[in-house]
């Protein structure tokens, strides 16, 4: 069985105990970020909107530092959006304070019922820099 690389941010190990995943896995050169949503100190989403996609980006970034990477690392993003018809404007309006200079990643976006209370996830893939690459 393969013993699988996992990823902790500083701080946040027993909300990812608890939902029984791994924030991240590092594997042949690339890191996998599981979805990361904008969750307070106390796990509940973060009411305003685009407060919420800010906090799932510094939860992202907070990963993606951990491993030594940064959004520029980042080579594909899957975002999830409740009911995107009324919200996708507002959350795009936030997203280049984080997204950095293009060329941008590759981007999919999926419209959904249900986040467990929040409006906003993103998952990333990103690739490991050369010295962590193994």
């Amino acid at each position: 069985m393969t013993v699988r690389n996992v990823v902790f941010p500083a701080g946040r190990q027993a909300l990812y105990d608890i939902n029984r995943y791994s924030p991240a896995i590092k594997s042949n050169g690339l890191l996998f970020v599981s979805g990361q949503v904008g969750s307070r100190e106390d796990g509940s989403p973060e009411p305003d909107l685009q407060a919420q996609v800010r906090l799932a980006f510094n939860n992202l970034n907070a990963i993606l530092d951990a491993a030594g990477c940064t959004f520029d690392d980042v080579i594909d993003v899957t975002v999830f959006i409740v009911d995107p018809q009324s919200r996708f404007e507002r959350i795009w309006e936030v997203v280049p304070e984080f997204w950095g200079q293009a060329p941008h990643p590759t981007v999919t976006a999926v419209g959904v019922t249900w986040l467990y209370g929040f409006d906003f996830e993103i998952k990333v893939i990103a690739k490991l820099p050369e010295s962590d690459a193994a």
